[in-house]
């Protein structure tokens, strides 16, 4: 009998591999992986199983990828150009499995210090910069109401600083402070979320930090971003905060330099393949992956387009790395021919 019109499913995973669901089979339970966003054509073979446009993707392509094995995360990056409501965070929650998690990227209402134009050039200051009431109203409450348990992480990305923040790094670390106080715990609700914080001013990547984040019960964002130190520069500071899960958001390939995201965007369309393999990273978090949830912490981790060429590719990359070579399975003979 053919499904009632408006009920049909318009987007079906692609065939996985049986080498993709063994090893997805043994990645670590706590191990959440997946990409930013899901909204792409090119994925088609990876992840979808025939060419759908953009727009019908983005309606309907969440609950397609969520059946992908190794897909256990995807960060919701919209968020930050315009706040959802419980709601729509709630209609993602019900396309994707219960043991599915998302990271949440805050509004730039709240985490950007500049009000900034369509083209991304901060024309004034934004007075609600880390404002506690306004994050809670339009971030914090949203995604508890609407996604509940299945939040993995709710990212303050701060945007790059205008002078007079970096300048004062102490002022910038009391208003994390403050904000992190105030807001209200996700534990009740969300018991194995976290709140993070990432950065795109390396200046301010500090045992100072740390130490705010830690008080708080927060943590921080593994930013990979060629705004960024290297994630081998990075790593001290999630030492400082250990234990704590790991929130990690792999952006952009170093090759592309600070402000190359549209130049990597131009050069890796239509993200059907990988073009700038970047080994000594992936090898990196995966070892991160791999002490965090051998402590019994959760990771979760989102890797663009942007990085390699291919985010679905990086993912499966990525978890080979982190559960090393498929082992052999025995046979009936001692070995010899």
């Amino acid at each position: 009998m053919p499904a009632p019109r408006g009920k049909a499913q318009p987007v079906r995973l692609a065939d996985v591999p049986d080498a993709v669901r063994a090893l997805a089979h043994r990645l670590p339970r706590l191990a959440h992986l997946g990409t930013s966003s899901w909204t792409y054509p090119g994925w088609t073979g990876h992840i979808w199983a025939t060419d759908l446009s953009e727009r019908v993707l983005s309606r309907h392509g969440l609950s397609a990828y969520s059946e992908h094995p190794l897909m256990r995360t995807v960060s919701v990056d919209r968020n930050l150009y315009k706040a959802l409501t419980a709601s729509q965070f709630a209609e993602y929650a019900a396309q994707v499995p219960d043991d599915f998690r998302f990271i949440v990227k805050a509004p730039a209402s709240v985490s950007d210090a500049l009000i900034r134009d369509e083209h991304g050039r901060g024309r004034r200051h934004n007075p609600l910069f880390l404002d506690p009431a306004l994050a809670e109203r339009e971030f914090v409450r949203p995604a508890l109401e609407g996604l509940r348990h299945k939040i993995g992480a709710l990212v303050f990305q701060l945007s790059p600083l205008p002078p007079e923040w970096v300048r004062q790094p102490q002022k910038l670390y009391d208003h994390l402070a403050h904000l992190l106080a105030t807001l209200p715990s996700l534990m009740p609700t969300a018991p194995h979320a976290v709140m993070a914080v990432e950065l795109r001013d390396a200046s301010l990547v500090t045992r100072e930090l740390a130490d705010v984040l830690k008080a708080a019960g927060a943590t921080y964002c593994l930013g990979l971003h060629a705004r960024m130190p290297t994630i081998e520069e990075q790593l001290p500071l999630l030492r400082a905060l250990w234990p704590a899960p790991l929130v990690c958001r792999w952006n952009l390939h170093r090759r592309h330099g600070a402000y190359g995201y549209e130049a990597a965007r131009d050069l890796y369309a239509p993200f059907d393949h990988i073009q700038d393999a970047d080994a000594d990273t992936r090898d990196t978090l995966a070892r991160v992956i791999r002490a965090t949830t051998g402590a019994g912490l959760p990771a979760y981790v989102s890797i663009s387009n942007k990085a390699e060429g291919c985010a679905p590719l990086s993912v499966v990359a990525l978890a080979e790395a982190l559960c090393g070579p498929q082992p052999v399975e025995s046979g009936g003979n001692d070995g010899r021919a």
